[in-house]
């Protein structure tokens, strides 16, 4: 308690120096040329890089985990198709580390850490923001202070006029490759002047069938495998539902949410020694209600209440005879409780206290499964000002975790404090300088620590330490021709260093169900982070727009010298990687190209030609229509991916497709 109390002393004595020395300046914070005069409690230190509106809809995106293709420093696993699993992580520090929120409320799978992102759609999605280190706003839970970065995904919200009982549908139909067949509906619907529902319904069926080349080399270079096949087994049937209730009351708001989703999948497996792998299903039913409410209580004190529960049933199959057969099921629950307090002292300076508690629980049917429960509680203080052009905030968070087993041999707890600081200051209305320092942790996972013939029991916790500088430069400028002839444009650079101890990897080896645990020791991560966006209406009908991304990173182990893999770049880490996105609108016409790429990397610890990963990269274009007929908005689709059929792999040995077609046709009224 005493150093958590001079922690808490240091916080506030640092933000009060920094309030004398800035005390003069004007309390306006104005962004991109708009000025904002609300809360505090409401402002991000730090801007996230956002995807959304028409910009989702453009890079060929119809899950998340196509949409954080474009984002800088997002590193996408994709085990190839429709049916393959798509993880991600930022800027190396594994996905355990990144927080995924579904409408504020993080979505959890205490199995194994990872969060399959291909299962949400972006049909009923209006945004996706990533944020590096934390989402630096005063009023978030303890467990959004606590994860080293975090992905937001915002459902869509159809905002009807005043006094209106209006109501409003979305039907869409896509058809593409692989014998794809998705079908999604929309509704929504003002029940009362402060009660909208909101209904979506999706459908998914492919057979994830696509040719693909296979070519391997030996040692010498000479040609060991090479021809065309048929990726197998990446078959699809899943069907998503979820209903949103949302509410206005005076001074607040509340939200409530049912989900569930269902699928029976073949995951295609690994192709090793030209040998085609199609033993492994997967079925899923998921299902959670979630429900937020927030009220200002006083004029300088709100409160945020937030509440889940879920249940996630999973059943693997495996009988492939090449491998070690499997018929399991598994089953999850997760209950989840939270409450932020914030406390507006002044106009310029809050404080928020939040409480975190959240109970899991793994079953199994597998023998001498230990059948693990843990109970979770997270505490944060954080404090925030708002001198004008200077903006700090800081924040501590204390963590406890308590497993406990049915055999009561791995019964075990830890406890943690993680500090962190974020800055920004503006020394001119288009310049913003930004910066923090973090520490995060994160727990083992009950695969890591108790998965049967694989887990350890005596794992050691993962920690980092983050460091991040950045600079943001953005101008909006009429160019003199019209009034509708502008240009608006922004320029982002970051650098980072990130040391990572106890590093824990896991990643499919054979099975891609069944994770290998690999513990690195220590990892050393540098980067360089750049973006850049630009807006220019041409003409009254025309609009041109790019996005660009760039990272250089540099991700190293150095836990032993003694090793052959000292200071050699960890798997699946590429030195080079960034994207570009071209956009122009003209009348009812949109068009969209979109590129990605990513350099070499290496499959394994040791940097040898053997496990060396070739670079490879995709073309998409993206070209619709739109047109109104009365009440009713129609828009047509024409996608076009990997338009020079780039025969690449994500993650080795798990081919990704080549070019294909998808048509989408969607209806508003």
């Amino acid at each position: 308690m005493r150093h958590l109390m001079r922690i808490v002393l240091l916080i506030f004595l640092g933000s009060i120096g920094l309030w004398i020395t800035a005390i003069a300046q004007d309390t306006v914070r104005v962004i991109e040329n708009v000025t904002v005069r609300s809360k505090i409690r409401y402002h991000e230190t730090i801007t996230p890089q956002t995807l959304k509106g028409e910009e989702l809809e453009k890079v060929n995106a119809h899950t998340v985990a196509d949409a954080l293709r474009f984002m800088s420093d997002v590193q996408l696993k994709d085990y190839g198709g429709i049916g393959g699993m798509k993880t991600v992580n930022l800027r190396s520090l594994g996905s355990q580390h990144v927080g995924i929120y579904y409408d504020g409320i993080e979505l959890g799978n205490a199995q194994n850490g990872v969060i399959d992102l291909g299962q949400f759609s972006l049909d009923n999605v209006e945004e996706v923001s990533v944020y590096q280190g934390q989402r630096s706003a005063i009023m978030q839970t303890a467990s959004d202070f606590a994860n080293a970065g975090s992905i937001y995904i915002k459902t869509s919200r159809h905002r009807f006029n005043e006094g209106t009982y209006a109501e409003s549908y979305k039907i869409k139909v896509q058809m593409g490759a692989s014998n794809l067949i998705r079908l999604s509906a929309l509704y929504e619907r003002r029940l009362q002047e402060k009660l909208t529902i909101s209904t979506n319904l999706e459908v998914l069926s492919t057979n994830g069938k696509y040719d693909f080349q296979y070519r391997r080399r030996n040692h010498d270079g000479s040609i060991a495998y090479d021809t065309t096949a048929t990726r197998q087994n990446g078959d699809v049937q899943a069907i998503r539902a979820e209903v949103n209730l949302n509410g206005d009351i005076t001074d607040g708001y509340w939200q409530a949410k049912a989900y569930t989703y269902h699928s029976n999948r073949g995951i295609p497996g690994a192709i090793v020694n030209n040998v085609w792998r199609r033993g492994e299903r997967q079925s899923d039913d998921n299902a959670f209600v979630q429900g937020v409410w927030q009220k200002e209580l006083s004029p300088i004190y709100t409160l945020r209440a937030l509440t889940k529960y879920a249940n996630y049933r999973t059943h693997y199959l495996n009988k492939d005879s090449t491998q070690l057969t499997a018929d399991n099921t598994f089953r999850q629950q997760e209950a989840y409780l939270s409450l932020v307090n914030v406390l507006e002292i002044t106009p310029w300076w809050s404080v928020s206290a939040s409480e975190d508690v959240r109970w899991n629980y793994l079953d199994a049917d597998m023998p001498m499964f230990v059948h693990p429960k843990r109970w979770s509680v997270l505490s944060s203080f954080a404090s925030a000002m708002d001198l004008g052009r200077l903006q700090v905030q800081g924040s501590i968070v204390y963590s406890r975790y308590h497993d406990k087993t049915r055999s009561g041999l791995q019964n075990h707890s830890i406890d943690s404090w993680t500090p962190a600081l974020f800055a920004s200051y503006r020394p001119t209305d288009f310049i913003q300088l930004t910066g923090f320092v973090k520490k995060s942790y994160r727990m083992p996972t009950f695969n890591d620590l108790y998965y049967t013939n694989i887990g350890n029991a005596f794992l050691n916790p993962e920690s980092a330490i983050q460091y991040d500088l950045g600079v943001r430069i953005s101008n909006n400028a009429k160019l003199g021709f019209n009034d509708n002839h502008t240009i608006n444009g922004s320029l982002e650079a970051h650098i980072y260093h990130n040391s990572v101890h106890d590093k824990i990897v896991a990643y499919p080896k054979g099975q891609q169900f069944r994770w290998t645990m690999l513990n690195l020791g220590r990892v050393h991560i540098d980067g360089i982070d750049l973006q850049a966006q630009t807006t220019w209406n041409v003409l009254e009908r025309l609009r041109l727009s790019s996005r660009i991304q760039y990272t250089y990173q540099r991700a190293v182990d150095v836990t032993d010298p003694a090793t052959s893999y000292y200071k050699d770049q960890i798997p699946y880490t590429p030195w080079h990687s960034g994207s570009a996105t071209f956009m122009a609108e003209y009348g009812a016409w949109d068009f969209a190209y979109n590129f990605v790429y990513t350099g070499e990397r290496y499959c394994q610890q040791e940097n040898i030609v053997y496990n060396h990963v070739e670079p490879w990269y995709t073309s998409d274009v993206h070209l619709a229509w739109r047109r109104r007929f009365g009440h009713h908005s129609w828009k047509a689709t024409l996608e076009v991916n990997n338009i020079f059929d780039q025969q690449y792999d994500v993650i080795i040995n798990y081919p990704m497709p080549g070019r294909n077609f998808n048509v989408t046709l969607l209806c508003e009224f």
